[in-house]
């Protein structure tokens, strides 16, 4: 098995790595697009966890610099192992190569947020060092309308 950068033509096995953790996808076309605009993203890396030619796994990691300090920190934006591979050591890889891409970029700590229902990936998390940070901080999220109305004004400057 190797850890590679994904490839647009990976987009349908990608999908399903996606659907299988919680998240369908409108097409492969859209995939691949994405898969496009992230490898073109110095700043930006999807992984897979390829054996022969079968993806077994996906990492997606953000480098976000640090504005209160110097320095910055990489957050792992998906992370997800096929079904059939799970507790092979595949997702141990996938994080290695997320945080290698991280310190490769300066990175002095690394974020994931993992779905409160989903407590395999928290002690996934914890036995590589990560620290549960709930009643730490809170997350907020708020979707942002594209009308002008909404702050996102297209085609002004």
């Amino acid at each position: 098995m190797q850890i590679r950068l994904a490839h647009p033509a990976d987009a349908a096995a990608v999908n399903e790595l996606l659907h299988q953790l919680g998240y369908p996808q409108a097409g492969a076309a859209t995939t691949a697009t994405r898969i496009r605009a992230w490898r073109h993203d110095p700043f930006s890396a999807a992984q897979v966890a390829d054996a022969d030619g079968d993806l077994l796994g996906l990492v997606a990691v953000h480098i976000c610099p640090f504005f209160e300090r110097a320095g910055a920190w990489g957050r792992i934006v998906a992370l997800v192992v096929a079904d059939q591979a799970r507790g092979r050591g595949v997702g141990g890889r996938l994080v290695a190569a997320a945080e290698s891409f991280a310190a490769r970029h300066g990175c002095v700590r690394m974020e994931v947020t993992s779905a409160d229902r989903r407590e395999d990936a928290h002690e996934f998390y914890r036995r590589r060092g990560y620290l549960d940070q709930t009643g730490g901080s809170s997350r907020f999220l708020r979707d942002l309308d594209e009308s002008p109305a909404g702050g996102i004004a297209r085609g002004r400057a």
